[in-house]
Protein backbone atom coordinates (compact mmCIF):
# COMPACT_ATOMS: atom_id res chain seq x y z
CA UNK A 1 0.00 0.00 0.00
CA UNK A 2 1.00 3.62 -0.50
CA UNK A 3 2.81 5.42 2.47
CA UNK A 4 0.72 8.16 3.57
CA UNK A 5 3.65 10.78 4.65
CA UNK A 6 4.74 9.85 0.69
CA UNK A 7 1.50 11.93 -0.91
CA UNK A 8 1.53 14.39 1.48
CA UNK A 9 4.55 16.01 0.38
CA UNK A 10 4.61 19.18 -0.61
CA UNK A 11 6.39 20.60 -3.33
CA UNK A 12 9.07 23.02 -4.11
CA UNK A 13 8.07 25.83 -6.98
CA UNK A 14 9.02 25.46 -10.18
CA UNK A 15 12.03 28.24 -10.72
CA UNK A 16 11.55 30.56 -13.91
CA UNK A 17 14.28 28.47 -15.92
CA UNK A 18 13.69 27.32 -19.60
CA UNK A 19 15.17 23.70 -19.13
CA UNK A 20 15.82 21.88 -16.53
CA UNK A 21 18.56 18.49 -15.73
CA UNK A 22 16.96 15.41 -14.81
CA UNK A 23 18.86 15.93 -11.10
CA UNK A 24 16.46 19.01 -11.18
CA UNK A 25 14.02 17.70 -12.18
CA UNK A 26 13.69 15.11 -9.46
CA UNK A 27 14.17 17.14 -6.86
CA UNK A 28 11.24 19.18 -7.73
CA UNK A 29 9.29 16.51 -8.43
CA UNK A 30 9.85 13.80 -5.83
CA UNK A 31 10.85 11.09 -7.80
CA UNK A 32 14.26 9.19 -8.23
CA UNK A 33 16.31 10.45 -11.87
CA UNK A 34 15.45 6.64 -12.69
CA UNK A 35 11.92 6.38 -12.75
CA UNK A 36 11.97 9.53 -14.78
CA UNK A 37 13.84 8.04 -17.43
CA UNK A 38 10.92 4.87 -16.99
CA UNK A 39 8.44 7.03 -17.24
CA UNK A 40 9.79 7.98 -20.58
CA UNK A 41 9.46 4.79 -21.92
CA UNK A 42 6.10 4.59 -20.65
CA UNK A 43 4.24 8.06 -20.91
CA UNK A 44 4.34 9.48 -25.32
CA UNK A 45 3.58 12.93 -23.94
CA UNK A 46 7.32 12.58 -21.92
CA UNK A 47 9.28 13.53 -24.24
CA UNK A 48 12.13 15.86 -22.56
CA UNK A 49 15.00 17.64 -25.38
CA UNK A 50 17.95 15.48 -26.00
CA UNK A 51 20.97 17.24 -26.22
CA UNK A 52 24.73 16.16 -26.91
CA UNK A 53 25.97 12.68 -24.85
CA UNK A 54 22.37 12.14 -24.47
CA UNK A 55 21.70 14.43 -21.59
CA UNK A 56 17.85 14.97 -20.83
CA UNK A 57 16.63 18.87 -20.78
CA UNK A 58 12.95 18.88 -19.50
CA UNK A 59 11.02 21.99 -19.80
CA UNK A 60 8.38 23.33 -17.63
CA UNK A 61 5.33 21.68 -19.40
CA UNK A 62 7.86 18.36 -19.19
CA UNK A 63 7.92 18.82 -15.20
CA UNK A 64 4.04 19.79 -14.56
CA UNK A 65 3.42 16.43 -16.98
CA UNK A 66 5.88 14.52 -14.60
CA UNK A 67 3.72 16.07 -11.29
CA UNK A 68 0.61 14.90 -13.28
CA UNK A 69 1.47 11.47 -13.31
CA UNK A 70 3.15 11.54 -9.69
CA UNK A 71 -0.14 12.09 -8.78
CA UNK A 72 -1.77 9.86 -10.37
CA UNK A 73 0.29 7.56 -9.46
CA UNK A 74 1.13 7.71 -5.83
CA UNK A 75 -1.87 10.13 -4.18
CA UNK A 76 -4.70 8.74 -6.67
CA UNK A 77 -3.54 5.28 -6.97
CA UNK A 78 -3.77 4.54 -10.59
CA UNK A 79 -1.39 2.14 -12.49
CA UNK A 80 0.82 2.93 -15.04
CA UNK A 81 -1.52 1.21 -17.72
CA UNK A 82 -4.77 3.14 -15.91
CA UNK A 83 -2.59 6.50 -15.58
CA UNK A 84 -1.83 6.42 -19.34
CA UNK A 85 -5.52 6.40 -20.28
CA UNK A 86 -6.21 8.94 -17.89
CA UNK A 87 -4.10 11.16 -19.62
CA UNK A 88 -4.76 10.16 -23.01
CA UNK A 89 -8.63 10.02 -22.26
CA UNK A 90 -8.92 13.14 -20.82
CA UNK A 91 -6.74 15.87 -22.49
CA UNK A 92 -9.07 18.70 -21.21
CA UNK A 93 -9.55 17.15 -17.90
CA UNK A 94 -5.93 17.34 -17.85
CA UNK A 95 -5.74 20.96 -19.22
CA UNK A 96 -7.68 21.79 -16.17
CA UNK A 97 -5.17 19.92 -14.10
CA UNK A 98 -2.26 21.92 -15.67
CA UNK A 99 -4.23 25.15 -15.31
CA UNK A 100 -5.01 24.47 -11.49
CA UNK A 101 -0.95 23.51 -10.80
CA UNK A 102 -0.03 26.63 -12.84
CA UNK A 103 -2.61 29.03 -10.85
CA UNK A 104 -1.21 27.10 -7.95
CA UNK A 105 2.66 27.26 -8.45
CA UNK A 106 1.63 31.28 -9.51
CA UNK A 107 0.01 31.76 -6.02
CA UNK A 108 2.79 29.83 -3.68
CA UNK A 109 5.52 32.31 -6.16
CA UNK A 110 3.21 35.42 -5.52
CA UNK A 111 3.04 34.46 -1.58
CA UNK A 112 6.79 34.29 -1.49
CA UNK A 113 7.20 37.84 -3.01
CA UNK A 114 4.77 39.04 -0.54
CA UNK A 115 7.13 37.37 2.52
CA UNK A 116 9.85 39.10 0.93
CA UNK A 117 8.16 42.54 0.78
CA UNK A 118 7.40 42.23 3.80
CA UNK A 119 10.46 41.88 5.33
Amino acid sequence: MLDASNSAVELPAIPGKRYFTIGEVSDLCGVKPHVLRYWEQEFEQLKPVKRRGNRRYYQRHDVLMIRQIRSLLYEQGFTIGGARQQLCSDSAKSDQNQSQQVVRQLRIELEEVLQILKR
